[in-house]
């Protein structure tokens, strides 16, 4: 009995996991920074990055039925550009952002997971969570050994890597970036160390949209949901606190508003002056918290998850729109090139979406989990109220903005985006292939093709998504030649990425829409 409550209780922490830093790569972007810009582009127009949060393609009628009506989302795709096959990197918040930061896939930098707050510490707790805690479709992976506790404190973006902040200070911009952060909450890893010279938000991926309790406001936990569970558990506290440049603040104000508060307050400081900022908005994701007016709006929805999730959905709609009339309003918007995109599909693990006719959400590498709603506009730049029907990437929010502030990137890291108001112009092709890379999960999409696979238990699928655009028929089986192809094309790309710097901790179980269940890191 003893030797068996040593083995079940014996630590699996690891010092195997070691934060490296690529010094090469540091040494790298120092030098680059301290140099003095070039090919400055005299216009100096100004960049506002705007990234929702879990917004799927079919939870607003941006794309079709979506059950929210977003004018505001549309208002501002009829002033430029709506991407009907925007792609992020990852089907989850974290990494999905370390590679819109960055312009680079974040398999570049070993950003391949999820920010985890802890491991299982031992045998017995792997044991308990995966046979006595209903988690639903999460399933805990056994390991054998797992990162320390001050290793998990200190994850996040690596110091080595050159975010569009950076890029966007050496080139003489005023920078902000306000709401959700999900990078890191270390002094070298939180906003005002990459770069951004104002910081209003939280660190987590996760913050309570006003305290719990707050009169006026709508509160739906999820039943049978232990990811709901551990939201509202942090409240607002630890990295989940509502911090102004590093240091905790009291906040009053609902989130969403708040966001837009700050967001307007930076623009008109800066009115004289080029500014970049990045306007990372939270909603929709949990917990769900909705102002009342919102959610009586919604009194036909019998399903109460669904109708505080679509008041979330239409609350930042007109936050958005209140956004935007300020842009016009002060005529900032003629100058301004702006990019508004989900950092990935919509969760409907947790139960506040289904994504419509498009199989799977986040977590997967299905279409519901890594494309996304995407616009670009920039007034005299590009014609308003057009589609564009080419595969985009996220990481074109980083090429697109530094060709259009005249900047020069190093040349010693591969960027991966591409310049949009080029291909737009042109009707060009911005990217032959796309990536997904998630633990064992492995994806590809071509210009038609679409191939996903798991290394660990062989899973493999083939859409043609030109026919097929929801992925309902599978053509693994009579495809080799095309499988052959991207499985080549997918060889060439990750040979110049790295390894994860930290391991997943657990699998999704997902059932797709013909009953086959597949399994995602996360």
């Amino acid at each position: 009995m003893i030797i068996l409550l040593t083995y079940l209780l014996y630590p699996l922490d690891s010092d195997r996991f070691k934060l490296v830093t690529d010094e090469e790569k540091l040494v790298e972007k120092t030098y680059y920074l301290h140099q003095p810009p070039t090919n400055q582009n005299d216009s100096s127009p100004n960049i506002i990055w705007i990234v929702v949060d879990d917004l799927g393609m079919a939870d607003t009628d941006l794309y079709g039925d979506g059950p929210v009506s977003v004018p505001n989302m549309k208002r501002l795709a009829n002033r430029g550009i709506k991407f009907n096959n925007a792609y992020v990197s990852a089907p989850v918040c974290s990494p999905s952002r370390a590679a819109i930061a960055t312009g680079r896939y974040n398999q570049r930098f070993g950003y391949e997971h999820q920010l985890h707050d802890r491991y299982l510490s031992n045998r017995l707790e792997y044991l308990g969570f995966r046979y006595f805690i209903d988690s639903g479709p999460w399933v805990p992976q056994y390991q054998t050994e797992v990162p320390a506790a001050d290793f998990i404190e200190n994850i996040g973006l690596p110091s080595s890597e050159i975010t569009f902040g950076e890029v966007a200070k050496k080139y003489g911009y005023e920078t902000g970036y306000i709401g959700k952060w999900h990078l890191g909450k270390k002094e070298y890893n939180n906003p005002n160390a990459f770069g951004f010279d104002y910081f209003y938000g939280f660190y987590s991926s996760h913050s309570l949209y006003v305290p719990e309790g707050t009169q006026g406001y709508v509160e739906q936990k999820i039943p049978h949901d232990f990811t709901d569970e551990y939201i509202w558990e942090g409240h607002r506290e630890g990295q989940q606190a509502i911090r102004r440049n590093g240091k905790i603040i009291s906040e009053d104000r609902y989130l969403t508003s708040a966001i837009t508060d700050e967001a307007i307050d930076f623009t008109k400081s800066n009115e004289e002056k080029p500014f970049y900022l990045w306007v990372s908005y939270n909603a929709p994701h949990t917990p769900l918290q909705a102002p009342n007016e919102y959610v009586e709006k919604y009194e036909d929805v019998t399903d109460p998850v669904k109708r505080v999730h679509y008041a979330l959905i239409k609350n930042l709609d007109d936050e958005l729109g209140r956004l935007i009339d300020h842009l016009e309003d002060s005529r900032q918007i003629e100058n301004t090139l702006i990019f508004f995109i989900s950092d990935n599909g919509g969760a409907e693990f947790n139960l506040t979406t289904k994504n419509g006719p498009y199989q799977g959400g986040k977590i997967t590498n299905f279409e519901g989990g890594v494309k996304v709603p995407m616009i670009m506009c920039w007034e005299g730049k590009i014609n308003g109220g057009e589609v564009f029907n080419q595969p985009v990437h996220s990481t074109d929010l980083f090429m697109t903005s530094a060709k259009a502030i005249g900047a020069k990137l190093p040349s010693d890291r591969i960027y991966d985006g591409a310049d949009l108001v080029k291909n737009v112009k042109n009707n060009s092709i911005p990217h032959e292939y796309i990536y997904f890379d998630m633990g064992n999960n492995r994806g590809i999409r071509g210009k038609k093709w679409k191939l996903t696979w798991n290394e660990a238990n062989g899973d493999s699928v083939l859409f043609n998504l030109k026919s097929d655009p929801y992925e309902q028929k599978d053509l693994y089986q009579s495809g080799s030649g095309v499988v052959e192809r991207l499985t080549n094309e997918f060889e060439v790309w990750a040979a110049n990425n790295v390894d994860p710097l930290w391991p997943p901790m657990i699998y999704y179980h997902y059932t797709a829409d013909d009953g086959k269940k597949y399994f995602f890191d996360e």
